[in-house]
C-alpha cells in the first residue's frame, strides 16, 4: 500500500491559487484514475481536479471555500489494498472547531454602534470565506482584521495566520474600550433586518452626531456572487502592480464597415458562422504586434519576458454580467476565416460555460469592444500579466473633414475611437501612442475590394 498526495494543479502562469468550490469525494470512497475528485475555480474559469491515481480516498487537506496556492497537497489516496477500503476513515473533511465569541465592549458614540464583524464591506484586501467565517466567530471586525500581517499569496490573511491571531487574542484577554475598533450598524429597514457594519474609520461626517444610521428608500442589498468577486480581486491587484496609463485616438472604418456589409451573407452562407468586427480587430492587432514586439510582454521582477507567440485574449460578457478573457492562442497564424471561427466558438463556448481551463491562460494581449454596449471610448484595466490592453468603442456615422488630391470637403465617415491602457513601467507613452496610432492606421488602410 502507498499514499499518493494530490495537488492543486498549476492552471496557468497568472495563477497562484485557486477556490475549493465543491468534494465529489469523502474520506473512504474508492475513486479511479482520472475520476473527478473535486470541483475549484480561478479567476479565470471553473475546472474540476481529476484523481491521479486508483484507490481509496484517505484524507481531504481543506474544506469547501478554503483558497490554496499551486502545488499545495490537498488530499491523499491510498493505493494498492482492496482491504483499505473497509479500514479508510469515515469523517468527514476537516473542518475548524467551533468557538465562542468573546465578547468585545466598545464606547458607545449612539444608539446604533456595535461590534459586529464587517463581513460585507468591499475593501482593496481579499479575504477568503473561511477566514472571513473565523473573524465572525470570534467577534473579529472589519478594522481589527485589515491590522492582521498576512503570510498569503500577496499578503494575504490565511487560515493559520487568523487562528494563531485567536489564539494569542484570547490569552491577552478581551480588549479594552479603547483599542476596540469601533464600528457602526446601519440598519436597512426595507429588507428586514439585514445589517451592515461599517467600521468608523471608513466613514467621514465630522461629528457622531451627524453620522447617518437608518436609510429610508426602496433598498436591496445583492451579494458579489463568487465569481463577481475574483474579478473585483484581479482588478485591484492589477491596479496596484501596474502604473496605468490610457492613450486615444480615433479611426476611420467606413472602408471595414462597407466590405463587411457586403460579404457578411455569402460568410456565413459558405462559412456556416457569422463575421463579426472582432476578427477584423484582431488582425489588425497582430499585424501591429509583429512591428512592435515590446507591447506583447510581461515583466518578472526587472526582467521583460517578450512573448514569441501572440495569443490574443477578447474579453466577453456572460449572462450574468461578468467579464471573462478566452484566447485565441497563435492569433498570427490565422486568416481571417479561421480567426472568425475562433472568435465565435470561444465567445459561444464562454456564454454557454463550456469553457476549459486552457481556453483562458496564456493570453498575451487583450481587446475588449466596449462599443458593444454602446460607449464611445473606455479606459480599460489591464488584464495582469500583461502590459496592455485595446479597446474599441463604438462606430457612430460622423461628418469628417476628407483630405483628397483636389482638396479638402466634408463626407459622413464611419468613426470609431480606440484607447489603450499599458504599463508604465515597461510601455513608455512615445511607445503606447505609437502602437495605438498604427493600429488605426491598419483599419483605416482596410481594403475595400479584399476577396473571402
Amino acid at each position: 500500500m502507498a499514499l499518493v498526495d494530490l495537488v492543486m494543479p498549476k492552471l496557468g502562469e497568472s495563477i497562484m491559487e485557486a477556490t475549493i468550490l465543491k468534494w465529489h469525494k469523502q474520506p473512504g470512497d474508492t475513486v479511479a484514475q482520472d475520476e473527478t475528485v473535486l470541483e475549484i475555480a480561478t479567476d479565470k474559469v471553473d475546472s474540476e481536479v481529476p484523481s491521479t491515481a486508483a484507490g481509496v480516498i484517505e484524507s481531504l487537506l481543506f474544506n469547501v471555500n478554503d483558497v490554496v496556492p499551486i502545488g499545495t497537497v490537498i488530499a491523499r489516496i491510498r493505493t494498492g489494498a482492496a482491504e483499505s477500503i473497509q479500514s479508510a476513515p469515515t469523517h468527514s473533511s476537516p473542518v475548524v472547531p467551533p468557538v465562542t465569541p468573546p465578547s468585545v465592549p466598545t464606547t458607545a458614540i449612539s444608539t446604533s454602534i456595535s461590534t459586529t464583524p464587517a463581513t460585507t464591506i468591499a475593501t482593496g484586501r481579499f479575504y477568503s470565506p473561511l477566514v472571513l467565517n473565523i473573524a465572525t466567530s470570534e467577534g473579529i471586525g472589519l478594522a481589527e482584521l485589515e491590522t492582521l500581517p498576512g503570510s498569503g499569496n500577496e499578503g494575504r490573511v490565511t487560515k493559520k495566520d487568523i487562528l494563531e491571531y485567536v489564539a494569542k487574542r484570547k490569552q491577552q484577554g478581551p480588549l479594552t474600550p479603547s483599542s476596540a475598533p469601533q464600528v457602526a450598524t446601519v440598519m436597512y429597514t426595507n429588507v428586514g433586518s439585514t445589517e451592515l457594519t461599517i467600521p468608523l474609520s471608513k466613514i467621514e461626517p465630522t461629528s457622531a452626531s451627524s453620522l447617518p444610521v437608518t436609510y429610508a428608500g426602496n433598498i436591496e442589498i445583492v451579494e458579489m456572487d463568487r465569481m463577481r468577486k475574483l474579478i473585483a480581486d484581479h482588478m485591484v491587484r492589477s491596479k496596484q502592480t501596474s502604473p496605468h496609463v490610457t492613450s486615444f485616438t480615433e479611426a476611420d472604418v467606413t472602408n471595414l464597415v462597407l466590405w463587411r456589409e457586403r460579404v457578411k451573407k455569402e460568410f456565413e452562407k459558405r462559412e456556416a458562422t457569422k463575421i463579426t468586427f472582432t476578427p477584423l480587430f484582431i488582425e489588425a492587432i497582430v499585424r501591429c504586434i509583429k512591428k512592435f514586439p515590446l507591447i506583447n510582454c510581461s515583466i518578472d521582477g526587472t526582467n521583460i519576458i517578450i512573448k514569441k507567440d501572440i495569443n490574443i485574449g477578447m474579453a466577453t460578457a456572460l449572462p450574468s454580467g461578468n467579464l471573462i478573457v478566452p484566447v485565441i492562442k497563435n492569433a498570427d497564424q490565422y486568416n481571417m476565416v479561421g480567426l472568425a471561427k475562433q472568435v465565435n466558438q470561444l465567445a459561444d463556448a464562454a456564454r454557454n460555460g463550456k469553457l476549459k481551463v486552457d481556453d483562458t491562460q496564456g493570453g498575451t494581449f487583450t481587446l475588449t469592444n466596449v462599443g458593444t454596449f454602446g460607449s464611445l471610448m473606455g479606459t480599460p484595466i489591464i488584464n495582469q500579466p500583461q502590459v496592455a490592453i485595446l479597446a474599441v468603442g463604438a462606430i457612430k456615422k460622423r461628418p469628417v473633414v476628407v483630405e483628397t488630391p483636389a482638396g479638402d470637403s466634408i463626407a459622413i465617415r464611419h468613426m470609431m475611437y480606440l484607447s489603450m491602457s499599458y504599463d508604465h513601467r515597461i510601455v513608455d507613452g512615445s511607445l503606447g501612442a505609437t502602437f495605438l496610432t498604427a493600429v488605426a492606421k491598419e483599419l483605416e488602410s482596410f481594403d475595400p475590394d479584399r476577396q473571402l
